[in-house]
């Protein structure tokens, strides 16, 4: 029996996965390594932490299937997060300066007052934010001792967490990207599918640096046998949000997918056309197959399970995540409390990355049940932002009047990720959209994504349409609050932000 081994490097952990030919798991490990914050708005990660949870959780999911025969490799990983290391010695410069990282805000602000967002947004379909690689890879350069000079001289190379481990499993032979992490730097051309020139000469960026483009299933070379006794090729890579979006099958235009990790990152499949926003979201690549480039809407939310994981590591109100379900349903309903989490910054509608996080609506009786309901229902109002936003742009395009906007897979929102787990957050999702949310069988899309690329790749697995029609629903969400408790509630959300925003 063929396998495909899914590498998901994610904010937190990584996680390794062995799919069978029916795409079924058959063995799985994760590991979860430091996240580093030398000082308020940065966040960073020790390279050799991404590489040696790569290599050990790959190792022990192959060791638990030790007759499994593996055909292929998929990655999907964190996009943004930006590595420089020397083409020689494969040895970092820095630490990898996460997407999360606000150090960048200066420059961002000084570029936009300068009048160069207009190219930007044009040009790679994103807003100038600290968010994105470009800035980030320019901050190393200038803050990093004689990393202009190595990087001018040819020695250095730059990556998004894809490419770097694509080098290390190639042992140093292979430097290329896939169209998503590329259309994630600030630095690509989403519309003729090349680097930019103006902008790399805009950041100083030398292009030497820039790994080759392919698309999400292609050929990104052989492992090294070293690392699991065999050459395997590696033949699919996507951006985990991208990679969510394959998973869920969402190939229609006007279907929409969002994904509960760190973040919350919703996407709407736009097809061949790129839909330049006019609510401030990310026009970006959805998938780009056979040289044919899919585009999507995308609404970035910085902070979603990172709030869970505030009650229990920083609060220390909860154990664990699951906590929050039962907290949440014994909150005091007359109580409404409001969190926003704008721990660095508020990303989609709003792209502030300077106001923090605030809490609204607290009494003497608010207490961790008051907490924990707040920092669910936090993910659904931003969720509603987002989702407001990008059906004010898709319902105005031509290929929504094609489609038909109006379609019933329009209307539903697709969900995965680790906090899609909680029943309470789904259903109050779905009361605050006034909209079905659907729960695939599969959580792991992300995952599924990268795998599905590198078997279709191989001839392992089926086509679009055939994984498309492999899609299980395993629950269903309705809405069923009531239309002025839902507009109160989001009404008073709104005027959180807005106060958030105004400090």
């Amino acid at each position: 029996m063929t396998h495909v081994l899914a590498i998901d490097q994610g904010t937190t952990s990584t996680r390794a996965i062995l799919f069978d030919h029916a795409l079924k798991t058959v063995a799985s490990h994760q590991e979860e390594f430091a996240q580093h914050f030398p000082t308020s708005g940065w966040v960073e990660h020790d390279p050799a932490d991404l590489w040696a949870t790569t290599l050990s959780t790959c190792r022990a999911a192959l060791a638990a299937a030790p007759t499994a025969t593996v055909s292929a490799i998929g990655i999907t990983n964190q996009r943004e997060t930006t590595v420089v290391w020397n083409r020689h010695t494969g040895q970092p410069v820095y630490n990898a300066i996460v997407w999360q990282d606000r150090r960048t805000a200066d420059t961002c602000a000084t570029l936009r007052d300068a009048g160069h967002e207009v190219l930007i947004r044009q040009t790679t379909g994103l807003l100038l934010d600290p968010y994105f690689s470009g800035t980030k890879l320019a901050w190393i350069l200038d803050n990093v001792a004689g990393a202009r000079a190595a990087a001018e001289a040819g020695d250095l190379l730059f990556g998004t967490v894809d490419s770097y481990l694509i080098w290390h499993l190639t042992g140093g032979k292979v430097h290329a990207t896939d169209a998503t992490n590329a259309a994630r730097t600030l630095l690509y051309d989403i519309h003729t599918g090349c680097w930019s020139e103006e902008i790399c000469a805009l950041l100083n960026i030398p292009q030497t640096m820039l790994p080759e483009v392919k698309d999400c299933a292609a050929d990104f070379g052989l492992t090294d046998p070293a690392h699991f006794g065999v050459a395997v090729p590696i033949t699919g890579v996507a951006g985990d949000q991208q990679a969510a979006t394959i998973g869920q099958a969402c190939f229609r235009p006007g279907m929409m997918k969002s994904t509960y990790g760190t973040g919350c990152f919703a996407l709407l499949n736009t097809g061949a056309t790129p839909v330049l926003s006019q609510n401030r979201l990310l026009t970006t690549i959805a998938y780009q197959l056979g040289g044919q480039t899919t585009y999507a809407l995308e609404g970035s939310i910085f902070i979603a399970g990172a709030v869970v994981q505030w009650l229990r590591d920083g609060l220390g109100v909860i154990q664990q995540a699951s906590d929050t379900q039962a907290l949440a349903e014994a909150a005091d309903p007359e109580q409404n409390v409001i969190i926003v989490p704008a721990f660095t910054g508020l990303g989609a509608p709003y792209w502030n990355a300077e106001c923090r996080g605030a809490v609204y609506g607290l009494t003497r009786n608010s207490g961790p049940a008051e907490f924990a309901r707040a920092a669910l229902e936090s993910v659904g109002y931003q969720t509603r932002d987002l989702w407001q936003a990008m059906q004010a742009d898709w319902t105005t395009t031509t290929a929504a009047a094609e489609t038909g906007a109006s379609g019933s897979d329009t209307q539903v929102l697709r969900v995965d990720g680790g906090m899609a787990a909680s029943a309470f957050a789904m259903q109050f999702l779905a009361d605050i959209l006034n909209a079905p949310v659907d729960r695939p069988e599969v959580l792991e899309t992300t995952a599924l994504g990268a795998a599905w690329l590198a078997g279709m790749q191989v001839g392992i697995y089926p086509d679009m349409q055939g994984f498309a029609d492999t899609w299980a629903r395993d629950s269903h969400f309705a809405p069923q609050m009531d239309a002025e408790t839902r507009e109160q509630k989001y009404a008073a959300w709104q005027r959180a932000v807005q106060a958030t925003l105004a400090v």
